[in-house]
C-alpha cells in the first residue's frame, strides 16, 4: 500500500509540475499581449496617458551649442587665396524651454500645436561671452547676391566688404546693416514659433502615433516643386511607433532643413540602466545625386553641384530665401573638394554625426544630438569689387550647431518604475513558473521510475 501511495504521490507531483510549467508557458504569450496592450494604450497622445504627459511637458533641458568658423585670412581670400578657418566655440543656449501651446485636438484623431522658440545664453557652458568677436562672411553681401541676380539692387551692396567682424550675439540673433536691413543667421527667433503641426494621436491606429499629418496647415511642402521631395514623412523625432524594429529606418521631418529624412539603426546602448537603440543619419541623406538619385530634386543649381557630383551639402534657399547650404559639421560625409576649398576642417564621426537614442518598447527618444552646419555660397562677380578675384562657387562654412538633450535620472527612474519594473516582474514570474514546473515534473518522473524499479526488484527477490 505504501509503494502505491509513493507512486501516486510522484505521479501527482509530476502532473502538478507539468501544469505549473504549462502555466508558465501560457503566461509568455499572454504576458506579452498584456505588455503590448499596456504600452500601446500609454503611447496614445491623449490626455491622461504617459505619452501625453511627456509630450506636453518641456522635458529634459535642451541646448544648442554654436561653433563658429573664425576666418584667419580675410584679405588673402579676397585676392583669390584658399580660405583658412579656425573653430571657435561652443557658445551655448538653452532652447525649447517653453511648452507646446495652442494644443487643439480634432475629431479625426489628430492634435495640432505650436512650438514656441526662445534662446537663453548659458555662460557656464560657453567658452566666452556673447560679446566675443568673430570674423566671418558679410551676411548682407552674400545674402544680397540672390537679390542682385533677381535684377533688384540693395543700396551699398557694391561697396560692402566680403568679410565682417561681429559679436556672437549679433551674428546669431540679428543686427541692422548699413541699409537698415535686419540681418542674423537665426533672426527672428525669440518670440516666434515653429509650426503649426498637426499629428496623429494613435487612438485609432497606434502605428501612426506622432506622425505628422500637416505642417503649417498643408499635407506637403511647397519648396521643391517635386512630389517626392515635398513629402512630409514620419514624426518630429521626439517619439516613434512603439516596439521599434531596428531592421527598419525611422523617418522624421525637420523644419530646420525643410525636408524629411531617415535614420538607420547602428548600435544598442545603455542609458541610465535602460537599453536604447541608436539610429543615425546615414551618408546617403546628403549624397551626390549621381550616387543617390532621390536627391536630384533637392539640387537646383547644376553649376553649384558640379554636374550633380557634389555630395554632402543641401541648398535650402528655396525655403530660406537666401543662399544657405546645410551640411553635417566640417562637411562630414561630404565630397573631398568641400574641405579642399576651405582649410581648417576636420570631420570626426563621433563628434559631428546626428543620432537618436530610442527606447525600443515605448518608441520614446530619450537622447539625441542634431548636428548641422550652416554654409553660404559666394561666386566671382564683375559688378561687386569684393568678389572680383575670389574663387568661384565657394561653399563657405559659417558655423555648426549641436542641438542636444538627454533623459535625466528622474525620468529614467519613472520609466523603470512605471513600465519596465512591471515587465521585469512578469518576465520573472513566467520564468519561475516554467523553471519550477519543469524541475518538479522531472524530479517526480525520475522518482517514480526509481520507485517502480525498486518495487520490481523486490518482487523478483
Amino acid at each position: 500500500m505504501g509503494c502505491c501511495n509513493r507512486r501516486c504521490g510522484l505521479i501527482a507531483g509530476a502532473v502538478f509540475g507539468a501544469l505549473v510549467a504549462i502555466l508558465g508557458g501560457i503566461l509568455i504569450p499572454v504576458g506579452n499581449s498584456i505588455v503590448e496592450e499596456t504600452v500601446n494604450k500609454e503611447a496614445v497622445i491623449e490626455n491622461g496617458t504617459t505619452a501625453y504627459d511627456n509630450w506636453v511637458s518641456v522635458g529634459a533641458p535642451m541646448y544648442r551649442e554654436f561653433y563658429f568658423f573664425d576666418v584667419q585670412n580675410p584679405e588673402e581670400i579676397v585676392n583669390g587665396s584658399v580660405p583658412v578657418v579656425k573653430e571657435k566655440g561652443p557658445y551655448t543656449y538653452r532652447v525649447r524651454y517653453l511648452p507646446k501651446d495652442n494644443i487643439e485636438p480634432h475629431p479625426n484623431h489628430t492634435v495640432s500645436y505650436r512650438l514656441p522658440l526662445g534662446a537663453i545664453f548659458e555662460p557656464s557652458r560657453s567658452v566666452g561671452s556673447e560679446d566675443d568677436i568673430v570674423t566671418t562672411l558679410n551676411l548682407f553681401l552674400v545674402g544680397g547676391l540672390s537679390t542682385l541676380e533677381g535684377m533688384a539692387w540693395l543700396p551699398g551692396l557694391n561697396k560692402a566688404p566680403l568679410f565682417q567682424r561681429r559679436t556672437v550675439k549679433k551674428l546669431l540673433w540679428g543686427y541692422r546693416s548699413g541699409s537698415d536691413v535686419e540681418i542674423g543667421l537665426f533672426s527672428p527667433y525669440n518670440g516666434t514659433y515653429d509650426g503649426n503641426y498637426t499629428i496623429f494621436t494613435g487612438k485609432d491606429d497606434i502605428s501612426k502615433v506622432g506622425m505628422i499629418y500637416k505642417y503649417k496647415g498643408e499635407r506637403s511642402l511647397s519648396f521643391w516643386n517635386n512630389t517626392y521631395c515635398d513629402m512630409i514623412n514620419g514624426t518630429d523625432a521626439s517619439s516613434f511607433t512603439p516596439f521599434v524594429d531596428k531592421t527598419k529606418p525611422l523617418y522624421f521631418f525637420s523644419s530646420d532643413i525643410c525636408r524629411s529624412v531617415s535614420a538607420d539603426y547602428t548600435e544598442s546602448l545603455d542609458l541610465l540602466g535602460i537599453e536604447v537603440y541608436r539610429f543615425s543619419l546615414m551618408p546617403k541623406i546628403l549624397a551626390a545625386p549621381v550616387e543617390n538619385p532621390e536627391n536630384y530634386c533637392f539640387c537646383k543649381d547644376e553649376k553649384v553641384y558640379r554636374n550633380y557630383t557634389l555630395g554632402g551639402v543641401m541648398d535650402i534657399s528655396p525655403c530660406e530665401g537666401r543662399p544657405v547650404y546645410i551640411s553635417l559639421p566640417h562637411f562630414l560625409h561630404g565630397s573631398a573638394s568641400l574641405r579642399e576649398d576651405v582649410q581648417g576642417l576636420n570631420p570626426i564621426e563621433a563628434k559631428h554625426s546626428t543620432f537618436l537614442d530610442v527606447e525600443p518598447t515605448t518608441g520614446f527618444t530619450l537622447r539625441f544630438a542634431k548636428r548641422l552646419q550652416v554654409n553660404m555660397m559666394y561666386k566671382s562677380s564683375k559688378k561687386i569689387p569684393a568678389l572680383n578675384k575670389v574663387r568661384d562657387y565657394t561653399i563657405f562654412p559659417i558655423l555648426w550647431v549641436n542641438e542636444m538633450a538627454s533623459m535625466d535620472d528622474e525620468t529614467a527612474e519613472m520609466l523603470k518604475k512605471e513600465l519596465f519594473s512591471r515587465i521585469e516582474i512578469l518576465d520573472i514570474v513566467q520564468k519561475v513558473l516554467l523553471g519550477v514546473g519543469v524541475s518538479v515534473f522531472a524530479l517526480c518522473l525520475i522518482g517514480y521510475c526509481v520507485v517502480r524499479r525498486r518495487d520490481s526488484q523486490s518482487k523478483i527477490a
